[in-house]
């Protein structure tokens, strides 16, 4: 037959890679009360401390119908606080509270954990990173 091979697409392989970073992250980030999700859009926070809702999904890459819980469970946990703009009533913006603020710090741990489980080294990380913002620009016609 001739059909693709699954460990010869590099499709493949990025998915399956996400993947088993993605289950790397998630004992890491248990006992933060995060999951990967919301540590992604956690990570989106800290680098900013406030941001519109749509800024998040943009920069995130996750939908409203993912967002809406995700950030929900971020607030209840007293990670996040939704405010609204003075501008327009309607748009909300994301702020750290305290805790989310305190939680950046041991985030960082978990990251660098995560990282060393990957055996690379951080050029190799950057390499890599690299290669995948490549891709996506190129997908995305950017």
């Amino acid at each position: 037959m001739n059909a693709p091979k699954l460990n010869e697409q590099v499709c493949y392989a990025l998915y399956s890679t996400s993947r088993a970073i993605t289950q790397a992250y998630k004992g890491l980030l248990e006992p933060l009360n995060l999951t990967y999700p919301q540590y992604v859009v956690m990570m989106a926070l800290w680098d900013k401390e406030a941001v519109m809702i749509s800024e998040i999904a943009d920069t995130t890459g996750l939908s409203n119908a993912t967002l809406s819980p995700l950030l929900k469970r971020l607030e209840s946990n007293g990670f996040i606080e939704r405010r609204s703009t003075d501008k327009d009533e309607r748009q909300k913006q994301l702020v750290l509270t305290q805790s989310g603020k305190a939680l950046g710090k041991k985030a960082k741990k978990a990251s660098e954990i995560a990282l060393c489980a990957t055996g690379l080294s951080d050029k190799e990380a950057a390499k890599l990173m690299s290669l995948c913002e490549s891709i996506k620009k190129q997908l995305q016609g950017n």
